[in-house]
């Protein structure tokens, strides 16, 4: 096995040294306040709520940290999978309090990969949630990786438990009388273990299959400057209340919950997507970091209850009103549409988007209504966000400005400006584990080549056209960005999702001569309840059963109307319909290297 290799330049960070002094600083500024709120359910209708309080949390991550250390000493790697919940950030938080090394895994991953994962990572411990039980078993009885120790959230039958190991660490630390203070005294105690913050000791990594994932090396340097610069943009309140949406394995999503941490809010959790609405009701959530796809169907959803109760022309009066007003500096936003945000929960206040790009009439809309939706850009490789806006500093369709501390610039830009984007900061990976080939052309001249094509406008604004790989290229040297196209398309109210990209025109496969060709996932209620018997038969029991020729025809006919609009080499010539759901990774992003193979 390899060593981790230190690449990073050391940083100087004012505001946090590491994991562990966030989290002291965070308990003594906010002590007794609620860091999270934890729903539990008994039964269908019992629901109770337990607040748990800065320092609880400080003192649960000591008293874990201490039983792990008790149990495995140090210098372990600990890999964590599991939905979003208190006891994942435990876990991360007590290992980065010098335990070892941190390997972050997503829920999601068939089983195949996260064996792949730990053994390419070479994972001591596995902490689990139950919900990963089967696999666990498996991986048991296989016995094919060295994962030595198997640690599950909740307890479960012949594996350690957190709460227990909780227990015993606490009582480690409590321990009363000369003789148990003695023993203590002489062991090691884990809130004096020693913290490297310049020490590689998490492993992130990145979306795409197991042959294609890459390790990221980041050292908590890297996330406690980020999360600095963060601050300087981006305002978190103790009366604020989050909800943590997106997943803790992903670099955004675990960003967004340290800034919470850092700025005193609680925290709470969704209990799924579909209760998404109902959650912010019920928490009164004001503010959270989320993806595109999380933000364009709310408002879609909103939208569309405006149209079912035929308020459209009143909501489209109002947002042509209160921007008149906004000119003169009279924000009246939250008490003409006091009723659409409370449905909502009344209390958004801030939504951060990231992962990818947002449709700008989403964005749009969220602001109309007295919501600051401001867009981020980022990736695990820097820790995660390079650009963001911030409520002075916005343009509907940009990702804002760098973020201080970071440098990027446009690499390489073509005659209209737009070249690779490039950023270089404290920020920054070490490089990828065990992979130098990578790492070399990923950290070229000693700039994060993100792989994104950007231009910046004359205010200083960065625009993401898309991704350099997903460029299509004509036979006439055109560029078209499928992404932009893919923004056009996501406006029509029956799309689910979509992908652009370019097909040979002819059989003999001449990659040089390609057609720009559009998927379209369609949503079936809609077009049930739109076209009805325009794109149905009538089927058994009064049902409508949709026409697959009739809805394709429908849908092209909507893509001839905004071909209408676009210059002849940007025309969508081909166009696949259909119901099926794409391949995604988890933060919703549509994985196109598998779903070009299936065409």
């Amino acid at each position: 096995m390899k060593d981790i290799k230190q690449l990073t330049p050391v940083y100087k960070n004012d505001t946090y040294r590491d994991f562990r002094d966030l989290l002291n600083k965070s308990a003594e500024k906010y002590g007794t306040g609620d860091a999270f709120i934890i729903k539990h359910k008994k039964g269908r209708k019992e629901i109770s709520y337990e607040h748990i309080s800065f320092n609880r949390f400080r003192d649960d991550v000591n008293a874990l940290g201490q039983g792990l250390l008790d149990e495995f000493g140090v210098g372990k790697r600990y890999a964590i999978i599991g939905k979003n919940r208190y006891e994942w950030l435990l876990s991360y938080f007590a290992v980065l309090g010098g335990l070892g090394i941190c390997i972050p895994l997503d829920k999601g991953l068939p089983y195949e990969e996260l064996e792949s994962s730990l053994a390419r990572s070479y994972a001591d411990v596995l902490i689990y949630d139950p919900a990963h039980q089967e696999q666990v078993d498996k991986l048991k009885a296989e016995g094919k990786i060295d994962v030595s120790a198997y640690i599950c959230m909740d307890e479960a039958n012949e594996a350690l438990c957190i709460k227990d190991i909780i227990a015993d660490g606490r009582e480690r630390l409590t321990a009363g009388g000369e003789d148990a203070a003695e023993a203590v005294a002489e062991a090691v105690r884990y809130p004096d273990l020693c913290v490297d913050p310049e020490k590689i000791d998490i492993l992130l990594f990145t979306s795409g299959t197991t042959s294609m994932a890459k390790a990221v090396m980041l050292c908590q340097r890297n996330i406690m400057s980020n999360l600095e610069a963060i601050e300087k943009v981006i305002e978190i309140v103790p009366t604020d209340v989050s909800m943590a949406f997106l997943p803790y394995h992903h670099t955004f999503g675990a960003t967004g919950q340290f800034a919470m941490i850092a700025g005193g809010a609680a925290s709470t959790y969704c209990d799924g997507l579909k209760y998404l609405q109902k959650n912010l009701v019920e928490y009164k959530v004001s503010v959270f970091f989320c993806v595109p796809l999380l933000i364009e169907s709310v408002y879609k959803k909103v939208m569309a209850t405006v149209k079912k109760e035929g308020k459209e022309k009143k909501v489209a009066f109002g947002m042509k009103l209160t921007k008149m007003l906004m000119k003169f500096g009279i924000d009246v936003r939250r008490k003409i549409f006091g009723e659409i945000l409370e449905k909502l929960g009344g209390n958004i206040r801030l939504v951060v988007s990231g992962a990818s790009a947002i449709d700008p009439e989403a964005l749009a809309g969220f602001k109309a209504f007295g919501i600051e939706a401001i867009q981020g850009y980022g990736m695990t490789e820097s820790s995660p966000v390079i650009c963001a806006e911030n409520i002075y500093e916005n343009k509907i369709g940009s990702i804002g400005r760098p973020l201080p501390g970071i440098d990027v610039e446009i690499f390489e830009p073509n005659e209209e400006g737009i070249g690779e984007l490039v950023a270089r900061g404290p920020n920054v990976m070490a490089g990828y584990f065990e992979n130098e080939e990578e790492t070399a052309k990923t950290l070229s001249g000693g700039w994060l080549h993100t792989g994104d094509l950007a231009y910046v406008d004359k205010d200083g604004y960065i625009f993401i056209c898309g991704r350099k790989k997903n460029v299509i290229v004509l036979k006439n040297g055109k560029n078209v960005y499928p992404e932009e196209l893919e923004v056009l398309i996501s406006n029509l109210p029956y799309v689910e999702e979509c992908m652009v990209f370019g097909q040979p025109r002819n059989h003999d496969g001449d990659h040089k001569d390609l057609a720009i060709c559009a998927k379209i996932v369609y949503k079936t209620d809609w077009m049930r309840e739109n076209l009805g018997q325009e794109a149905g038969v009538s089927g058994s029991g009064g049902e409508t059963d949709l026409n697959a020729t009739k809805i394709e025809a429908y849908v092209k006919a909507d893509i001839d109307k905004i071909n209408e609009t676009l210059p002849t080499y940007k025309q969508m010539l081909r166009v696949i319909v259909t119901d099926q759901e794409m391949i995604k990774t988890t933060t919703g992003k549509v994985k196109r290297y598998e779903e070009a193979k299936k065409m």
